[in-house]
């Protein structure tokens, strides 16, 4: 029996290994997952329960494990894998060879890419430019917030590792198709600073950038008054003509909610959280306030 382990992390390696065990349980090998302490939910715990209730054979990357089955499937998997004598199969969060690299999801989601996928590959020395498997897209409207974004494409892993999966059990080869160079893109590393707004950008843009990195990430950031906030809502507003337009000031409350001058149009703050309490900071204290 062609065997299969599973390197995986978050909702979509949760989802996969689901999946799995309700269909093809007996196929699975070994299953490995890291901690993400740099989201808000990285569903480690659910997976190792999910191996536990199961009797799967279940190890952190952290401890020393083997992959000793014939394929194994890399899903949302962050780090180089060479495995000798392993098929290793790499699921991406992108149609590629557009956005090869780090957080593909995102990015689609700043461009307002209105159609987003997965696709599956085989391993290589350079991360994101194997040869192709397979894909699965799906259309999405904006406004859409990543939560929302991953549920949908999370679907397009189970339909990639479904039709994977059927050909291994009936023998038929996997073949992949060399991917045309001329036509990759990169998505790079996030980190902190990445996660600040803009305020110098549009209204539509910093709504986009404010629900793309949303729940389970840790939400788009910006100075208030000197303390680190985090922005988990927010509304566009229609514009008003501004003779001295300064990207960032309170031009106005509704209620509780600071209406914030942008580059061009306005954002209505409807949350506003402390980067270390949680504690909700709305109502601000003072009008003349300056998010930065």
């Amino acid at each position: 029996m062609n065997k299969i382990s599973f390197l995986i992390m978050g909702q979509k390696g949760y989802e996969v290994l689901n999946f799995m065990i309700q269909n093809h349980k007996d196929l699975i090998g070994t299953v490995v997952s890291a901690e993400d302490k740099s989201i808000q939910e990285d569903h480690y715990d659910s997976i190792k329960q999910l191996c536990i209730d199961n009797d799967i054979l279940f190890f952190n990357r952290k401890q020393q494990y083997t992959i000793d089955t014939k394929y194994a499937f890399a899903v949302a998997w962050r780090w180089l894998l060479f495995l000798q004598d392993v098929k290793v199969i790499i699921f991406h969060d992108s149609l590629l060879p557009k956005y090869r690299g780090f957080n593909p999801l995102v990015s689609c989601l700043l461009n307002e890419e209105t159609t987003i996928g997965v696709t599956a590959l085989f391993a290589s020395e350079k991360f994101d430019c194997g040869d192709i498997i397979d894909q699965k897209s799906i259309e999405v409207k904006y406004p859409i917030k990543l939560q929302k974004a991953i549920d949908k494409i999370a679907q397009c892993y189970v339909q990639l590792v479904s039709n994977i999966v059927n050909n291994i059990q009936n023998n038929k080869p996997i073949k992949g198709i060399p991917q045309n160079d001329e036509d990759a893109t990169y998505s790079v590393w996030r980190d902190s600073e990445d996660y600040r707004i803009d305020w110098s950008k549009s209204s539509s843009y910093i709504k986009r950038f404010v629900d793309s990195l949303g729940f389970p990430y840790n939400n788009a950031s910006s100075l208030v008054n000197n303390r680190l906030a985090r922005l988990p809502e927010v509304e566009i507003v229609k514009d008003q003509k501004i003779e001295n337009r300064t990207p960032g000031k309170v031009l106005y409350k509704e209620g509780i909610f600071p209406i914030v001058i942008c580059g061009t149009g306005l954002i209505k703050v409807t949350s506003l959280l402390d980067n270390e309490t949680k504690e909700e900071l709305l109502p601000l204290r003072k009008f003349r306030t300056r998010f930065v």
